[in-house]
């Protein structure tokens, strides 16, 4: 049965979306690949589900800056090679960031960065699966379903002083 929660975030409104399996998804309001909200199951309150409720919380505990790893029980939908690299996603530690090629060249196969760029930018559960640590080859911020201004939110919130470094001369 598919059951989804919406809360409010700093981000804005977050809607996450559970399967019998775990979480499936958690997509900002502004998500570009977002699907229509009638196939996300019926809208519940964190009380009825544990998965929503603890989702919400562990959120909420990233947000204030008291967690740094998630410890949901994932299910997101997608193909193999999708999986592989959502799984490599959540190996980015906090606060780091890597490339795609850095990706690709993890999964065993540095020429599937775009490959690798299109399993992230689908990648249906934002925030906990961390494709927003994933950057251009030259350290630029691009393709975050989520929005860019969100994308730097996330990467400023867990290492501010990657963009606040005062110039040496």
């Amino acid at each position: 049965m598919i059951q989804h929660l919406i809360f409010d975030s700093p981000l804005g409104l977050l809607t996450a979306v559970v399967n019998d399996a775990g979480l499936q998804a958690v997509y900002m309001a502004v998500h570009k690949r977002r699907p229509a909200l009638g196939t996300f199951g019926v809208e519940v309150t964190a009380a009825s589900s544990s998965v929503l409720a603890a989702t919400a919380e562990q959120l909420g505990e990233y947000f204030s800056g008291e967690r740094q790893e998630f410890t949901l029980p994932l299910a997101p939908v997608g193909s193999d090679f999708q999986h592989r690299v959502w799984a490599a996603l959540r190996e980015i530690p906090y606060g780091e960031l890597r490339t795609y090629g850095q990706l690709a060249a993890d999964l065993g196969d540095r020429s599937m960065a775009q490959a690798v760029g299109s399993a992230n930018g689908r990648n249906p559960i934002s925030i906990i699966v961390p494709c927003h640590r994933v950057v251009g080859a030259d350290g630029s911020l691009v393709g975050y379903a989520g929005g860019l201004e969100n994308k730097e939110f996330l990467l400023e919130l867990e290492n501010p002083h990657r963009f606040h470094t005062e110039a040496l001369f």
